[in-house]
């Protein structure tokens, strides 16, 4: 049998494999209320876009249900659980393909300037009028945005470079992501993309390589900005009246997880 590297187990799931065993345990018992973001992320000794990533996973496998301004909720999981899909096949979280996707992405608007042409130009206004449409569908939204990216990419002329945007971009498909975007993208804040996707068209029209670079860093980090802020998580009860409340106990202690050089803050 051959000898496979050992990938390190990515943070976030070190986080829902814990609390995965405390719901299992009982330590948090169906209908109970997870501590607070805030809470979970001392304990543990993480940042809470960690915790969240955690939470959004525990979510698709079914496990929790999370109610916006009220708190993370402990529930039946399915006749059919998908409780070891994120064991065995974790995706990237959302906080490492943005990162990955600002650093790229920015170098790449820097380098389009010296190569774009009227007609590249032109994609990007037709795209972008599309975006600017009533009506759309998220999955519309998603799509036009998939091809603005991608045809940025496509300026310099480079396979390579326009599959690499086009494969991270397609993380947003995934039911993980998906569900993340449930909770922090609506009509504001996809109007805010197609401004910032202007303002990236905008500064490749006039030739400011620089200004480029910076608007497509901005862009993408205020990405990761919205999907930092808090799931509105209330007080520090475990859940209604009688539940436990908090796994301190020695039976159902949470541990720390060592954080990762490059976790998101």
């Amino acid at each position: 049998m051959p000898i496979e590297a050992v990938e390190t187990s990515r943070l976030y799931r070190q986080i829902a494999d814990q609390l995965r065993h405390l719901i299992e345990s009982g330590e948090f018992p169906v209908g109970s209320r997870l501590p607070s973001e805030r809470e979970l992320a001392d304990k543990l000794g993480v940042s809470r876009p960690s915790v969240r990533e955690a939470l959004i996973a525990l979510e698709v496998e079914g496990r929790v249900r999370i109610r916006m301004g009220s708190g993370v909720y402990v529930v039946d999981p399915p006749v059919q659980a998908i409780a070891r899909l994120w064991s065995d096949r974790a995706p990237e979280g959302p906080f490492e393909v943005l990162k990955a996707r600002e650093l790229i992405e920015s170098a790449i608007c820097s380098d389009a300037v010296g190569l774009v042409e009227p007609a590249d130009i032109a994609a990007l206004d037709m795209v972008l009028e599309q975006m600017a449409a009533s009506g759309l569908s998220s999955d519309d939204l998603v799509a036009l945005d998939r091809s603005f990216h991608v045809a940025l990419a496509g300026i310099l002329r480079n396979g390579v470079l326009v599959r690499c945007v086009g494969d991270l971009f397609d993380q947003r498909i995934s039911p993980y992501f998906r569900q993340l975007a449930r909770y922090f993208e609506g009509p504001d804040s996809w109007r805010r993309a197609v401004a910032e996707h202007r303002a990236i068209r905008d500064a490749l029209a006039r030739g400011d390589g620089a200004a480029a670079r910076e608007a497509m860093r901005r862009h993408l980090q205020n990405s990761q900005e919205r999907f930092s802020q808090s799931f509105g998580d209330a007080g520090k009860s475990n859940g209604p009246a009688g539940a436990k409340a908090g796994p301190n106990q020695k039976n159902g202690r949470m541990t720390g997880s060592k954080r990762k050089q490059g976790e998101a803050r």
